[in-house]
């Protein structure tokens, strides 16, 4: 099975492999573009001592990328931003500073935040069944909503099978997809193991997740996403798309994929991303990115004890990571870990997260990388940055 393209986690942190939709566009048709914020040192001294993250964007370019994304904050809260390669192969024009990007999977910590909000409000409860929600709605192949929870939702213990294995690229390139009908999708398929026994990484659980929300607010996923998460904490290049909305608002660098290997890079920048939805729908800045996970753990947008049920963790097979509730922790290069999520959807990768102590960094790429050791050179310029 493949790898479905807006799922957070890499193959070596679920049990499927591979990867739908990727590109490794070839180095020379790429220029390395750099773009500094507002720490950008003299060139002097950047001649001197070349800067360790903007070196690991360029590094990206030559594997392939066409181009490379990061924002950086230090633990005062002040940002620098980066660019390498073309925003357009086509055109070869530069890529926009901290321009906006399908984000992918880190929509997942939203929606987590917001189940939890609803937690702390005495709406949801974390260990009450799937079934007293949406009484009905899950059922299948030894699966049963009387016996997955909130909580094996939000932290991919359910045993929910994937939907997105059986959606290409093409669908999610033009087709419009109800959130009930990825369900459906899902429920074609066999449970992975019963429910609370493993962890296994499935966008189904994030789209029943979504489900919850809008049965116990009454109100559209988009909006309690808006009202409780996006304008609360000045989010302002963030935005859940409308339905039929394929287009990316503000400038932003185009998103690619290959068809197989070998095939030239198609544009895949304007598509459909319903098949995200709750799991995967949000558009938004690597700086806005690193604002969210600054202020989740900064406790500006859960209590305190929905902040620790969401920070305990299970481990993510053999990688060194470990889950909670829509965050995930990486060991640092340097000692200690960040907690962020990552996504991918086709055209867009992006990693990265935060520190404790208030340290932020995101990198975006405009194709996903073929294998599990591309992402991982992505990851790596996330750990340069906190680590430097």
């Amino acid at each position: 099975m493949r790898e479905q393209t807006w799922h957070g986690p890499r193959s070596s942190e679920r049990r499927h492999g591979g990867r739908r939709g990727a590109m490794a566009a070839a180095a020379a048709v790429v220029v390395a573009v750099m773009t500094t914020g507002t720490l950008a040192p003299s060139p002097a001294s950047a001649a001197a001592r070349p800067d360790a993250v903007q070196q690991g964007l360029q590094a990206l370019v030559r594997d392939g990328q066409p181009a490379a994304l990061a924002s950086v904050e230090d633990r005062d809260g002040r940002t620098r931003t980066y660019t390498a390669g073309v925003g357009d192969l086509a055109t070869g024009s530069k890529v926009p500073r901290d321009g906006q990007v399908r984000i992918g999977s880190n929509t997942k910590t939203f929606t987590a935040v917001i189940v939890l909000q609803l937690v702390g409000e005495g709406k949801i409860a974390l260990d009450a069944h799937v079934d007293t929600y949406l009484p009905g709605l899950v059922r299948g192949k030894g699966i049963d909503g009387r016996r997955i929870t909130v909580r094996q939702l939000l932290q991919h213990t359910s045993g929910l099978p994937e939907y997105g294995v059986h959606i290409s690229d093409d669908e999610l390139k033009y087709r419009y997809f109800e959130p009930r009908e990825l369900v459906d999708i899902a429920l074609q398929d066999e449970a992975e193991f019963a429910p609370g026994k493993k962890w296994s990484y499935s966008n189904t659980n994030y789209v029943l997740a979504g489900l919850i929300i809008q049965k116990v607010t009454g109100r559209p996923l988009a909006e309690e996403m808006d009202r409780r998460i996006i304008k609360r904490i000045g989010l302002r290049h963030t935005y859940f798309p409308t339905p039929g909305d394929k287009t990316i608002r503000e400038p932003h660098p185009k998103g690619y994929a290959r068809s197989s290997d070998g095939a030239p890079p198609r544009d895949f920048t304007e598509i459909d991303p319903s098949a995200g939805w709750a799991a995967g729908q949000l558009i938004s800045t690597n700086s806005d990115v690193n604002r969210f996970f600054t202020a989740l753990l900064g406790g500006r947008l859960l209590p305190a004890a929905q902040l620790a049920q969401m920070r305990t963790t299970v481990p993510v097979g053999d990688t060194g990571s470990h889950y909670g509730l829509g965050v995930m922790s990486r060991k640092l290069s340097c000692g200690g870990v960040y907690w962020g999520h990552g996504g991918d959807l086709v055209g867009y990768e992006t990693r990265g997260g935060a520190t404790d102590d208030g340290r932020a960094a995101n990198v975006t790429v405009t194709s996903i990388p073929p294998d599990e050791a591309g992402t991982n050179r992505v990851q790596a310029v996330v750990d340069t940055a906190l680590c430097r």
